[in-house]
C-alpha cells in the first residue's frame, strides 16, 4: 500500500481544516493511501518531521498557509529522494497555489493533491534557508509576519492591506550593492522582491509578465527610494501592472544573485520572518521539487510534466 504523510497547520487561515478533516482523509483512503497524520505542534515542526521522517513516504500532503508550505519544502530539501508532494492551502492569502491553480475549497484541493498532474518547480535558496515563491525586504515586508493570526483570521487577506497602509508613513531606505549576471547595482532602496511566483500579497501581475515556474529564472524588482508622493504613486501604479513605467524601478530576471548591506535588512521569505541579514546569496534550484496541480492534463508550456507512478 502507498504511504503518505499529511502534515498540516490547525491555525492556519480561519482553522477550516478541523471541518474538512474527515472528508479530506477519506478521500486519501480512496486513492489507496496509507495516511500518517501529524498536526504541527510548534514553528519548525514541519520542517523537523519531514527531515528526519520524509524518506518513508511516497506522498507528502501539506495543508497551511505559506509559511506551512515553506517548511515542508525546506525538510524535503534535505532529503535524498524527494516524494511528491500535494499543497491543501489554508492560510489567507495563499499565493502560490495560484500558480498552481490548486482550488481554495480544501475538499477540491485534496483531490487535486492525489490526483493532480505531478509538476517540477524551482526552489530558491537563501543563504542556509530555501522559499518556494519569495523572498523580499523593506516596504511593506513585516506586514505578513507582523500581523496576529487573529487578526488575520478574521479579517483574510483584508488584514494584510490595511496593515500595509499603515507602513506609507514610515518608509525605510537601505544602501545594497546588488550582483547578478555580471553585473553591479548600487543605490538606496526601499523595497525588492525576489520571487518564483505568478501572485504576491493576492495581487496577481505584481512580478511580471510570462512568468515560468521552472526555467531555472526568478524574478527580481527592486524599487529605490522614492523622492515624493507622486513618484510613490507611479511605482505602486506600476507594480499592480498599468505598464506605467519609472526610474525608480530595477527588474531583470537571474539564477543566481547576491546582496550586499552595512546594515541588517529584514526579510520576509514566504510570507514569515527569515532574519536580518547584511550579506545575502540567492540562487535557483531548477526543478526540485514535483507537485500536484491543478493544471490540465495536457499541462502547460512552462512546466514539465511527470507521469505518475
Amino acid at each position: 500500500m502507498k504511504k503518505m504523510l499529511f502534515i498540516y497547520n490547525p491555525h492556519s487561515g480561519k482553522g477550516l481544516i478541523k471541518e474538512n478533516l474527515s472528508d479530506i482523509l477519506n478521500i486519501f483512503c480512496q486513492y489507496g493511501y496509507h495516511v500518517d497524520v501529524r498536526v504541527t505542534q510548534r514553528q519548525f515542526d514541519a520542517k523537523a518531521y519531514i527531515e528526519k521522517y520524509g524518506f518513508a513516504y511516497d506522498r507528502i500532503v501539506c495543508s497551511g498557509g505559506d509559511g506551512t508550505i515553506n517548511e515542508v519544502i525546506t525538510g524535503m530539501m534535505e532529503l535524498d529522494e524527494k516524494p511528491i508532494l500535494g499543497y491543501i492551502p489554508a492560510g489567507s492569502t495563499n499565493d502560490f497555489s495560484v500558480g498552481m491553480q490548486i482550488p481554495k475549497r480544501m475538499v477540491e484541493a485534496a483531490e487535486i493533491a492525489v490526483k493532480g498532474m505531478p509538476v517540477a518547480v524551482d526552489i530558491g535558496g537563501f543563504n542556509n534557508k530555501k522559499f518556494i515563491y519569495i523572498a523580499a525586504f523593506g516596504l511593506f515586508t513585516d506586514v505578513s509576519y507582523m500581523t496576529p493570526q487573529e487578526t488575520k483570521n478574521m479579517l483574510g487577506h483584508s488584514a494584510y492591506v490595511l496593515e500595509g497602509i499603515k507602513k506609507l508613513t514610515s518608509i525605510k531606505s537601505y544602501h545594497l550593492r546588488v550582483s547578478f549576471n555580471g553585473k553591479v547595482i548600487e543605490d538606496d532602496f526601499i523595497y525588492g522582491m525576489v520571487t518564483n511566483a505568478v501572485s504576491v500579497g493576492g495581487f496577481k501581475g505584481i512580478t511580471g509578465k510570462s512568468i515560468v515556474l521552472d526555467d531555472g529564472l526568478f524574478e527580481v524588482t527592486l524599487i529605490k527610494t522614492i523622492k515624493n508622493p507622486l513618484e510613490l504613486q507611479t511605482v505602486l501604479t506600476n507594480l499592480i501592472g498599468m505598464d506605467i513605467k519609472s526610474d525608480s524601478i530595477v527588474s531583470f530576471k537571474t539564477s543566481r544573485m547576491k546582496i550586499e548591506s552595512e546594515e541588517k535588512v529584514p526579510w520576509a521569505i514566504d510570507g514569515e520572518y527569515g532574519g536580518a541579514p547584511k550579506n545575502i546569496l540567492i540562487k535557483n534550484y531548477n526543478k526540485a521539487i514535483q507537485i500536484t496541480s491543478g493544471i490540465a492534463k495536457k499541462g502547460p508550456k512552462n512546466l514539465e510534466i511527470f507521469d505518475k507512478k
